[in-house]
């Protein structure tokens, strides 16, 4: 056999193994777990990672390229830089705004930002790892978001910035956040690490924000095992993340390439001597936060299949919001108004005066095999981590307290099949009349 021709062999040998091995037994109610969130991958995924794995680019490389430029693309954005995580692209996305190329607009130490407090620790970590103080705003029960007014009510005179994610793919009131940002000289920056493909005013959410991030974490709309992204059309926003993002530095070229500029040694910075390599020059201090072409491969490959994964999250939320229209005692989620969400759960929350708890509800799906998650970290105020921490709050908490004690939620994600749903639905319904005794 030719040389050229094994790579063809070898990957055709692999999708004969996937589907060998993705072979469907069959759901079992009560047996076959139910999980909230999962990757739904295909024997072009698999070869897509054999194949790079062939190519031995184990570093970021022409795949990462590719993926950048491709979601790019597909957001309208100029730019997209991958990173090893969502949590990392979050810290990128906000270390940008301390950077000193910004000049006076630059954040500083004890500038505040707002966030809501129930949510995600890593929408919020970045604002604390930069020594800025959160101010933590409540949400509304249905929506699971803040409003525009709140975070208006929020603002103070160290107010620079906004930082909020899309609460399960559920979005914000995006374009009036954007100009309230705009009006009042702030920062947007917009996780949208669980919305993607979600729209607001027809317009994709992770287009509104000075930058955005998004996950590839298994759980989100799209894989790549662990991975994330930043995105932006602010070109000089765009270079400090990719310079935070590769150690610090200052220099632009990939790694094993050398002196794309044709300046190598032709720079004089801070105090080196002239002619000190560009390579090795750092105007920020930076990480390294790069993902492999290996997770790329896989990104690319997946993103192909991006208005399939989005249109299957919308059909399992609305099967299952339908089977539980009536269902007393329990508070069902809503789309914001002028949204089309692409769902990454299906949130419950516990009436005050149902007859019975969050934890046996739970306990109960449970046992069925149907998997439950809370909303994150329901008020993250009261969490040991952030309980000493600098931080201010405006208004009251309470909906995010409601939150912490009465609400969960349900996967939608691709991978549940309408038998799933369905199971899920009538199990929910089973409970609640068995506590209701007939009668509300």
């Amino acid at each position: 056999m030719e040389t050229s021709e094994r790579p063809a062999q070898i990957l055709e040998s692999v999708r004969a193994y996937h589907r060998e091995m993705d072979r469907d037994t069959g759901f079992v109610p009560g047996e076959t777990e139910i999980w909230t969130s999962g990757a739904v991958l295909t024997e072009d995924d698999r070869a897509a990672l054999v194949e790079a794995a062939l190519d031995m680019r184990i570093a970021a490389g022409p795949h990462s390229r590719r993926f950048e430029s491709a979601f790019a693309r597909y957001l309208g954005l100029r730019k997209a830089h991958l990173t090893n995580s969502g949590s990392s692209a979050n810290l990128l996305a906000l270390s940008a705004f301390t950077s000193h190329l910004l000049g006076d607009e630059r954040l500083l130490p004890g500038d505040e930002v707002i966030t809501a407090a129930a949510s995600f620790p890593t929408t919020v970590n970045p604002v604390l790892q930069n020594g800025l103080v959160p101010v933590f705003v409540d949400v509304e029960i249905g929506t699971y978001n803040t409003t525009v007014d709140q975070i208006a009510q929020a603002i103070g005179p160290r107010t620079r910035a906004i930082m909020l994610a899309h609460s399960l793919g559920n979005p914000l009131e995006s374009t009036e956040i954007q100009q309230l940002a705009e009006d009042r000289g702030l920062f947007f920056i917009e996780d949208n690490c669980d919305a993607v493909g979600s729209t607001y005013d027809g317009r994709l959410t992770g287009t509104f924000g000075d930058v955005s991030t998004v996950s590839f974490y298994p759980a989100h709309h799209l894989t790549m095992g662990e991975g994330g992204c930043v995105l932006t059309s602010n070109l000089p926003l765009a270079r400090i993340v990719e310079s935070m993002r590769d150690w610090g530095r200052d220099c632009w070229c990939d790694p094993g390439q050398s002196d794309a500029c044709f300046r190598r040694f032709g720079f004089q910075m801070g105090n080196l001597p002239a002619g000190y390599d560009h390579k090795y020059t750092y105007s920020h201090v930076g990480y390294n936060l790069k993902n492999t072409d290996l997770q790329a491969a896989l990104g690319l490959s997946q993103l192909t299949r991006l208005d399939e994964f989005v249109a299957a999250r919308r059909r399992n939320w609305s099967r299952l919001r339908e089977a539980l229209e009536d269902v007393p005692w329990l508070r069902l989620p809503e789309a914001t108004e002028r949204s089309e969400p692409s769902w990454f759960g299906f949130v419950l929350t516990v009436d005050p005066d149902a007859p019975f708890d969050r934890t046996a509800l739970v306990s109960f799906l449970e046992a069925r095999k149907i998997g439950t998650r809370l909303l994150f970290a329901g008020n993250l105020t009261r969490h040991p981590a952030y309980i000493d921490r600098p931080h201010r709050i405006s208004g009251t908490l309470a909906n995010s307290d409601v939150i912490t004690d009465r609400s969960f939620w349900v996967g939608v994600y691709p991978g549940l099949t309408e038998e799933m749903i369905d199971y899920v639905a009538s199990s929910i319904i089973e409970f609640v009349k068995k506590h209701a005794g007939g009668t509300r």
